[in-house]
Parts: C-alpha cells; sequence; structure tokens
C-alpha cells in the first residue's frame, strides 16, 4: 500500500479538533477510499493544555505554526488558523514553498493574498484547496473550479453569512427587533461577541471575492466590493417587505457587466417562492447561473465544526487519491498568469427594481410630490402605498410611504430620493434595497 498521506493541523478550535476526531474514527474508511491512509502526525495551536475532547498526545507538538510549517515531516498543512496575515499567511507560504500542499478554510487570507498563494502552489506543484473557506460545507468550490468547466458563468450570488440570515430569519418568524435577535444569536454562539465583521457585510464580502476569482478568472478583488450590512433593516422593513411579496436577506451578488465584474453584498429582497427565500436560520446557499448548465442552486450548513471539517477532509482525499506524476490543477480553476485584472463595473449602473421606505410629515401634497419626484427620474412605479405603524407610541404626525419600483438604475434611485429629501418633508433616513432576480422555488 502507498505511504501513509502525513498531515500538520495548524489550529485546534472547533474545525481543527472535529477534523482530528473524525480521521480518528473514520481512519479505515479513509484509507480504504483514498488507497492509502490518511494520518494527522502534528498540531499546532496557542494552548497545550486545553481540553478539547481529543488525544494529540501522540502526535507531534509545535508552538509555532510556522515552525511546524517548516521542519514537521508532514504532506500537507492544514491552516485552520484564522486572519489574513501571519502566522496563517506565513505558515502557508513556508509550507507551499517546500512543497508542502496547503488546504485553509481561512477566506480572510484567500481574499487579501490568494493570487499570491496561487502563484506560490503552481511554481512547486502542490495543491492550494480551500472548499472550506467559502459557504461551509457546501461544496462550491469545486462546483466552479471543477464541474461546470466549459461553462460561461454570468452571476453568482447566495447568501454566504450564516449569522445575517439567523438575524433576518428570526426577525421575520418571530417579530423580534434586530438587536434583540443579535443578542439572541450571541447567545446561541452563531455570532461574536463584536459582530462587526459579520453583520456589516464583510465575512461575505470576503467569501463573494474569492467566488468571483473562480466564477469569471479574475485576480480576486476583496476590497472593489461594494458594502452594506444588515443593521439598518428594521421590522418593519421586514413587515412591509412580506405584505409586498419579498423577504429579505444579505446577498453577496457578482456578475459580469458590459462595463466590467460587479460585486456587491447588501440587504436584498427576494420574492417569496423564490428558492433563496426559503433558507432560513444559519444556513447558507449559492446560485450559480451558467450558459451549458443553466442555474445551479446548493444549499446547506454554512458553518459549525463538523461541516467545515468535511469540507476540509473532502480537500484531504483529493491529494491523498493523487499518484505520483499527477499534474495538479491550478488552485484558481486557471494559472494565476492567466487571471485577468479585476474591472469592477460602475456600481451606480446597476439596474433593477427597489423597494424605498420614506418617513415623511403627515400633510397634504406630500403622496403626490413623491409620486412626482419619481415620475421626473423617469422611474416606473409597481406600487405606492402608506402603511399603518405597527406600534401604538408611534408619532401620529409621522407616516411611512413604501414604494416598490420596476427595472431602474440605482442613480436614478438615488437621484429622486435626493429630490424627495430636498422637499422637506421627509423625517429619517430613507431605506432603499434593491429586489433581486431569483430562480422560483
Amino acid at each position: 500500500m502507498t505511504d501513509a498521506l502525513k498531515i500538520g493541523v495548524a489550529g485546534l478550535g472547533t474545525v481543527g479538533s472535529a477534523l482530528f476526531r473524525i480521521i480518528g474514527e473514520r481512519h479505515n474508511m479513509l484509507t480504504e477510499i483514498c488507497g492509502r491512509p490518511v494520518t494527522i502526525v502534528a498540531v499546532s495551536a496557542r494552548d497545550r493544555s486545553r481540553d478539547r475532547g481529543i488525544d494529540i498526545s501522540k502526535v507531534e507538538w509545535f508552538d509555532d505554526p510556522v515552525a511546524m510549517a517548516r521542519d514537521a515531516d508532514i504532506d500537507v498543512l492544514v491552516e485552520l488558523i484564522g486572519g489574513e496575515g501571519d502566522p496563517a499567511l506565513a505558515a502557508a507560504k513556508v509550507a507551499l514553498a517546500r512543497g508542502v500542499h496547503v488546504v485553509t478554510a481561512n477566506k480572510a487570507l484567500l481574499a487579501r493574498h490568494g493570487v499570491e498563494l496561487a502563484r506560490t502552489a503552481e511554481d512547486a506543484g502542490v495543491l492550494l484547496n480551500f472548499e472550506a473557506a467559502v459557504a461551509g460545507g457546501i461544496p462550491v468550490i469545486k462546483a466552479l473550479r471543477e464541474s461546470l468547466t466549459g461553462n460561461a458563468i454570468s452571476r453568482v450570488y447566495g447568501i454566504l453569512n450564516g449569522t445575517c440570515n439567523y438575524i433576518l430569519t428570526r426577525m421575520q418568524k418571530d417579530n423580534m427587533g434586530f438587536a434583540e435577535c443579535l443578542k439572541e444569536a450571541q447567545r446561541l454562539g452563531y455570532a461574536e461577541a463584536d459582530p462587526t465583521f459579520d453583520i456589516e457585510g464583510n465575512d461575505t464580502a470576503h467569501k463573494l471575492a474569492i467566488l468571483t476569482s473562480l466564477a469569471f478568472g479574475t485576480e480576486i478583488a476583496g476590497d472593489d466590493i461594494y458594502l452594506e450590512g444588515i443593521t439598518n433593516i428594521s421590522i418593519e422593513d421586514i413587515h412591509a417587505a412580506e405584505e409586498l411579496g419579498y423577504r429579505i436577506k444579505l446577498l453577496g451578488v457578482a456578475q459580469r457587466t458590459a462595463s466590467g465584474i460587479e460585486q456587491r453584498v447588501h440587504p436584498t429582497m427576494v420574492p417569496l417562492d423564490s428558492m433563496i427565500a426559503q433558507v432560513d436560520g444559519v444556513t447558507n446557499a449559492v446560485s450559480i447561473e451558467a450558459d451549458i448548465v443553466g442555474e445551479l442552486v446548493l444549499s446547506g450548513p454554512g458553518a459549525g465544526g463538523d461541516a467545515t471539517a468535511s469540507a476540509v477532509l473532502g480537500d484531504i482525499a483529493d491529494i491523498a487519491k493523487a499518484r505520483p506524476g499527477h499534474q495538479h490543477g491550478p488552485a484558481l480553476g486557471r494559472p494565476a498568469a492567466h487571471l485577468a485584472p479585476y474591472q469592477r463595473a460602475r456600481m451606480r449602473s446597476h439596474e433593477g427594481g427597489y423597494f424605498i421606505s420614506l418617513k415623511v410629515e403627515d400633510r397634504t401634497g406630500v403622496f403626490a410630490s413623491i409620486a412626482k419626484q419619481m415620475a421626473d427620474a423617469k422611474i416606473s412605479l409597481e406600487s405606492i402605498v402608506q402603511r399603518a405603524p405597527l406600534r401604538k407610541d408611534t408619532d401620529p404626525t409621522v407616516k411611512t410611504i413604501v414604494l416598490v419600483t420596476h427595472a431602474t438604475t440605482e442613480a436614478s434611485v438615488r437621484a429622486a430620493v435626493e429630490a424627495v429629501r430636498g422637499e422637506g418633508y421627509l423625517r429619517g433616513e430613507p431605506q432603499v434595497i434593491r429586489i433581486e432576480r431569483t430562480q422560483a422555488a
């Protein structure tokens, strides 16, 4: 039998501990499937004495993950440290440079240094695998990099952050406010003590940047993403959307346009009968639109120790199955040297429908004035309604006007809202949410 594939695991948190446990429990199965044993021989973490529910006494311990990447007798470095910089970056670079495969779940690292690491892996003739970096246990990376080869992809979009989806789901199903839902998510471990990275959309943006590169053959551009979080979504918005036949989701969207690649992360209205609207709680979903296969929707657990460890293990198994002399494919679907420079589309040219909520003074002529400003901006309205307040303590002199537009440009919407602002009857900040075209359930 072929020699064992020797693994070094950097990071023994939730995912690393789950991976260690699963490989130990399924040693015989993995040996049969891969044609060789898969064995963890070295680990590195911050605290050796911590009880993780696994026995690490028989593997080599390294206090420094970079030292493990440099000195350990391993074939694969599994990087589960996190963060876009050192020590994760240094460990990955050292491992690749010495001809050791790297498997990582680190979306921040890839969003910042993915092209550089892919180039290093290609030069060394080893693999850089990262299925677990996007959407947890959903095999979306393999779908884009391998299964859809030959397809021209026009759009990738989806729910890529379980924290935000959980909060929006609870707001909709349980009539809870944003702050209350966030506290509940933190209590259950779905949100960090500092949830900013999730709720402001940064986590989704990192994942979207990776998907964009794979889908469109461009260099990763994590800093060129239009970004809005969910902190301004109110229970009133949730109810208004449902009454109009929509649900609000935080989506990451990447699509090819005439002016370049459009990447955006923001709250989005999706039809109630769409597949994406049915994705609740911490579940993730990714939709891929391609010219040959049509539209694919993949849904499943987007986080968690076992789900993420499952994706990591799949990447390890791919390496274990490879035979000497096998030519490894490029990490980003095509050689790093052939990735096109990222050209950002003009965001304000985005075209689609919009939901607009305006709090205004309750006085004669306001309704007509708003309709006129929309018409002057050449915006066709699907509906315009005045909504009754949800709470009895609402100021009776302020009313909420909700508009749904037909397809228009963002530039037109922003111009119309500014014109309404100039009339003097607006109270508070307007809420503008895009309506996204999605596949029906």
